[in-house]
C-alpha cells in the first residue's frame, strides 16, 4: 500500500520530545498530568507506553498526536517544531500523517466499512480514486476486505477493530497512535489486533506507539517506555518479545 507521507525528519525521529509539562487547574488546584517528560522514537520503532491509570500516559499520547499541546517542554513531530504549528496546520498534519486507534472504536453505524474507511480521506480531499483504491488495499491488509460492505453492527468486536485500523492507516501516516485498543476486546480479538500492529510495523516499516496498562500487551512492542506520575520512571528494550499469531488470517472470526 502506498504511503502518502513527507520525508522523514533527517534525525530520523518521528518523535522527539523534551521535558514536556501538561498542567491542569491552577493553584492549589493545579495537576501535574506531565511533569517532564522527555522521550525519542525513531522511524519504524513500535514503543509501548505503560502505567497505571494517572499516570499521564493518555496525555502524552494526545500531545504527541496534535490534539493538545504541553504547558511546557519541546515537542518536534517529524522535525517540525509543534510550538510553531498553527491548528489548522495541527489539522492537516493529524488527518494524513497520524493515524489514531481507541479503545472505544468510534466507527459510524450509518456507514458500511469501506465507508468508514474512506471518510478520513474525504475531509482529506484525497481524490476518489485514490480514496477506493487505498480503502481496499487497507481493509485488506487488515483481513478484513470480505467485509466491506458490512455495517459495523454487523461486525465481532475484533474486527470492528480491525476496520478501525484500516481507517488509520489508510490515508498513509508515519505514525500510528494506539490507547489500549485491546482492552475491550476478547484474547483471540486482541491476538488478532496485536499481530496487525506488529505486520504493519515488520511490512510497512510505520512507526506505532501502544498505550496500555497491560503487561502481556506492552511486550509486543520492541520497546517499553514505562510511566508514573507524570514522568518516565523506565525506558527498556523488550528482551522476550511476544509474536501474536495472526489468528484473523488463520480463519478465525476474532
Amino acid at each position: 500500500m502506498k504511503r502518502v507521507v513527507e520525508e522523514t525528519a533527517p534525525s530520523g525521529l518521528v518523535i522527539d520530545a523534551d521535558d514536556l509539562r501538561r498542567d491542569y487547574g491552577q493553584g492549589e488546584a493545579i495537576v501535574h498530568a506531565l511533569a517532564g517528560v522527555s522521550l525519542s522514537v525513531r522511524a519504524g520503532e513500535m514503543v509501548a507506553l505503560m502505567g497505571p491509570s494517572g499516570s499521564g500516559k493518555s496525555t502524552l499520547m494526545q500531545i504527541l498526536g496534535l490534539l493538545d499541546r504541553p504547558t511546557g517542554g519541546r515537542y518536534a513531530f517529524n522535525g517540525r517544531p509543534v510550538a510553531q504549528i498553527g491548528a489548522a496546520e495541527a489539522a492537516r498534519l493529524r488527518g494524513r500523517h497520524i493515524g489514531f486507534v481507541f479503545q472505544a472504536i468510534h466507527l459510524l453505524p450509518r456507514l458500511n466499512a469501506a465507508a468508514n474507511v474512506e471518510l478520513p480521506m474525504v475531509y482529506a480531499r484525497m481524490k476518489p480514486a485514490e480514496r477506493r483504491v487505498r480503502v481496499r488495499d487497507s481493509l485488506e491488509r487488515l483481513g478484513v476486505g470480505h467485509l466491506a460492505h458490512r455495517r459495523p453492527n454487523q461486525l465481532s468486536g475484533g474486527q470492528a477493530q480491525r476496520v478501525a485500523i484500516a481507517r488509520a492507516i489508510a490515508p498513509g501516516p508515519e505514525l500510528l497512535l494506539a490507547d489500549e485498543p485491546t482492552g475491550a476486546l476478547d484474547r483471540a480479538s486482541g491476538q488478532a489486533v496485536l499481530a496487525s500492529f506488529q505486520a504493519l510495523n515488520r511490512d510497512l516499516r510505520l512507526t506505532i506507539v501502544v498505550v496500555t496498562h497491560d503487561p502481556l500487551v506492552a511486550r509486543h512492542a520492541e520497546r517499553i517506555v514505562e510511566l508514573e506520575d507524570g514522568r518516565v520512571v523506565a525506558d527498556r528494550p523488550v528482551e522476550d518479545r511476544l509474536i501474536a499469531p495472526d489468528v484473523a488470517r488463520q480463519g478465525v472470526t476474532a
